[in-house]
Formats: structure tokens, sequence, C-alpha cells
């Protein structure tokens, strides 16, 4: 199970997200398409050493030289911006890749670099308001030709609906607006964690 950050900054979210680590966080995405350079740096620093295995970078991905991260996230637009030969040479450094998909046909399409990708909404999304898919992607996965990469579940997913999408195909499901719309985000965390390892 894999959590996004708020893409802007909330209270107490280095504390919240130490203690979702403790929890048993396993990934952590730190997504904020504002921060600045400098602002990533405090943030990444603010989380700690001892963490930055466990951290994707969805910009400044420069940073992951200077920091000991070796996990990179593309933006359905980065990769569409970003050859097919640096993508290779991002995994002959030993980085680990994961994109975003919005469509079956967009994830069938992408080679074997990326060791997941997000496919996304899955249902009505809980942290932006009346985004939600055009299309059934529960329907579209049934289209699923490339078994290379992971399929994550995106969008609309919290502790009612974990074991149903893992049922539907998916690989596994990552968490935003359960966590960061709930008042008691570790609560919502254990409970989709423990629906996950129940499945």
């Amino acid at each position: 199970m894999i959590i996004i950050s708020n893409p802007t900054v909330v209270p107490n979210e280095i504390t919240t997200i130490h203690a979702l680590f403790e929890a048993g966080m396993e990934l952590f995405h730190v997504r904020k398409p504002c921060f600045s350079e400098e602002e990533m740096k405090i943030f990444i620093t603010a989380i700690g050493l001892e963490y930055y295995s466990k951290l994707v970078l969805h910009s400044h991905h420069h940073l992951a030289n200077t920091y000991p991260i070796k996990r990179i996230h593309f933006t359905e637009r980065q990769r569409n911006s970003t050859t097919v030969q640096q993508i290779k040479r991002y995994r002959e450094e030993g980085f680990f890749l994961s994109t975003s998909t919005h469509c079956i046909e967009d994830f069938n399409a992408l080679d074997s670099n990326f060791i997941y990708a997000f496919l996304s909404p899955v249902y009505s999304s809980i942290s932006k308001e009346n985004y939600f898919s055009k299309i059934n992607l529960i329907e579209a996965i049934k289209k699923r030709n490339q078994f290379e990469t992971k399929i994550i579940a995106l969008g609309g997913i919290e502790a009612s609906n974990v074991q149903k999408t893992l049922q539907y195909g998916f690989n596994n499901v990552a968490l935003l607006g359960a966590i960061w719309m709930s008042d008691q985000p570790i609560k919502k965390f254990k409970l989709c964690q423990q629906a996950v390892l129940s499945y």
C-alpha cells in the first residue's frame, strides 16, 4: 500500500508522516508540485535520513543524487517529455521508476522500465471535488495486456473498497485523500492496511 503526500502543506505533516512510517508505511510519494528546490530540501531533511529509502520524488528529481533516494516518479507530462534513453539511464543507475496513467491504453503502452504505475481515478476522488474518470477503469482493466509493470489503483480508495479493488485485478492501492482529508489519518491508514493484509 502506497501513500501520497498532500500536494500542499498540512498542519503537523512531518509528525503524521513519521507516525505513518511507524505504523508500517512502506512507500511515501513526495508530491509537492509547487515546492521550490529549497522547500523540497527542507521537507526531505525534516522527514529524516532513516526513511529516505522509502521516499519517492515526484519533482526535483536531481535531488535524488544529493540524498540517498533511489525512487523517482514521473507524472504523465514528465514521462511524455522524457526520452526512452533517459528513462533507461535512470534504471541503469539503479533508480526504481514509477509513473501515472489515466487510461488502460497508456498503461499498456508502458515499457518495463517502470516498476509500477498509478491508474486513476478509479473512483470519485476524495481530495479533489468533482474529479472522477470519464471511463470505467474497473471495466478497462480487463483489457490489460502489460504485466511487467504493476498496476496501482488511485482515486477514491478507502478501507471499504480496498479488497474489491484488488479483486478487480489491481496489484496494489495508493491512498491520498483517505489519509489527508481525515481527522484521524493513522486510524484510516491502519484500517486500509488491515484490508490489504487480510485480502
